[in-house]
């Protein structure tokens, strides 16, 4: 995986989720496969191969929360600097005057957008009161930056 970039927040978020992952969850998928072992034949049994699944999904996100934490470098929010920047939140206000908010993220999760993503690219180094272009792969639109905290 190519070097990420992180927030310490975002870093420490990781750590615990990872941590979780690795233990208690891990550990209920465990005995979630046990208990559905003892229902017998495991060919026909729904309930094994709905835990192995569950344990499958589990195992990747490890995987990739590992990966992403062993790849990132974490940096500190340049203070002062009015630009974009990676733990940045973003207020945009689209070609049709809807504004809407983003967190420039490589950890992900909710209202974040990666920042090698078209939007990431495109608003990275941008200063409030900056147009933006964003080429993306359905097509190109255009936002304001409105306010960067």
């Amino acid at each position: 995986m190519a070097e990420i970039e992180l927030t310490p927040d975002e870093m420490e978020r990781l750590r615990q989720e990872l941590a979780e992952l690795e233990g208690p969850r891990r550990e209920e998928a465990v005995a979630a496969i046990a208990h559905a072992r003892s229902f017998g034949d495991l060919s026909e049994n729904f309930e094994y191969h709905a835990a192995k699944d569950a344990q499958g999904l589990l195992e990747r996100r490890i995987t990739v929360l590992r990966a992403k934490i062993e790849s990132a470098r974490v940096v500190a929010a340049p203070a002062g600097s009015g630009r974009v920047h990676t733990g940045s939140r973003v207020t945009l206000e689209d070609e049709s005057g809807d504004t809407f908010e983003v967190v420039v993220s490589a950890a992900g999760g909710a209202g974040t957008c990666s920042p090698d993503s078209p939007l990431g690219r495109a608003i990275r180094g941008a200063a409030v009161g900056d147009r933006v272009r964003v080429e993306a792969p359905q097509g190109g639109w255009a936002a304001r930056i409105v306010a960067i905290v």
